[in-house]
């Protein structure tokens, strides 16, 4: 995604979105992997609600956990933190068929965070 993709007037910069997209799609290929099966990576721009939504469904049957921070040293374990600090709220939807998809969203406009839900 580069900036221009991101309208200027708004509060989201391009390194946010690609943030919680790579977030998003590392965690589905780290915890969510099923053998035979890949996971769905989804955006959208609602320009009328002012906000741009990634998806990523997996067919793993495990719901995400939210670790407390990892230590300054590990290789991995902060993926779900750098979700909560880069995007306007995220969570976790049933989707149809096996697994579940985990979104993130990031308003356009001046808002607030509101953090994660289910």
């Amino acid at each position: 995604m580069t900036q221009r993709a991101v309208p200027e007037a708004c509060s989201v910069n391009a390194d946010q979105a690609a943030g919680n997209i790579a977030e998003l799609a590392a965690n589905a290929v780290r915890h969510g992997r099923v053998p035979r099966r890949d996971f769905a990576l989804r955006l959208v721009h609602r320009p009328a609600a002012a906000l741009i939504r990634v998806e990523v469904s997996d067919t793993h049957p495990a719901l995400p956990v939210r670790l407390a921070p990892a230590p300054a040293d590990a290789d991995g374990g902060r993926g779900l933190l750098l979700v909560d600090a880069l995007a306007s709220r995220w969570g976790v939807t049933e989707r149809t068929g096996p697994g579940k998809t985990v979104w993130a969203e990031l308003d356009l406009a001046v808002g607030t965070r509101a953090g994660h839900s289910t």
